[in-house]
């Protein structure tokens, strides 16, 4: 029992230390419940509640604690955390883009809104280089997730969100170090 305790305090402070999420309320799963049922009932998407409770399924238990809705500035982390390694580091080409574009609609593939949280740290990735949802250090751009994917982008090429146009224009194309770390 000493030891399970160490395990989940051990846990807890490496997960606060590389995170720096806020949450506006959290839920108790009652019996029945699904994510589907709880994701429509907070208006979220059931990516979003698996991305913010890093639950690699679909499986939830009664009594079991959701956060919903992390504040604006969630998804970002810091960057004094020690602990964490880089599980990949690659050379990619990067480029800009926004969501205020015309015909944009601002939402990326994970189900993040960066019209209305225009201060989010994403990139877009190809996923099958950089699974979506994985915490990145992007030279010159900062911490940031992988939470968007671009049909243009194939291999080791990666977009930085950047929301005013203008500066996303003017970041545009180079060659970066992209350190992938654990979800």
């Amino acid at each position: 029992m000493k030891k399970m305790i160490t395990c989940f305090v051990t846990t807890v402070f490496l997960t606060m230390g590389f995170t720096n999420h806020t949450y506006a309320y959290s839920y108790k799963v009652k019996s029945g419940d699904t994510l589907s049922q709880i994701s429509k009932k907070h208006k979220v998407t059931v990516s979003q509640l698996k991305y913010w409770n890093k639950l690699k399924s679909d499986r939830i238990n009664v009594n079991q604690v959701l956060q919903i809705k992390p504040a604006k500035k969630s998804t970002t982390t810091k960057k004094t955390s020690t602990t964490a390694k880089p599980v990949k580091v690659l050379k990619m080409k990067a480029s800009a883009y926004t969501g205020n574009c015309k015909g944009c609609s601002g939402k990326t593939a994970t189900g993040l809104n960066l019209k209305k949280n225009p201060d989010l740290k994403v990139i877009s990735v190809d996923p099958k280089v950089i699974p979506l949802g994985s915490k990145v250090y992007v030279e010159g751009y900062g911490y940031a997730i992988a939470g968007d994917t671009g049909g243009a982008l194939k291999g080791n090429k990666i977009d930085v969100f950047i929301p005013n146009q203008k500066k996303a224009l003017n970041w545009g194309v180079k060659t970066v170090t992209v350190k992938v770390y654990k979800k």
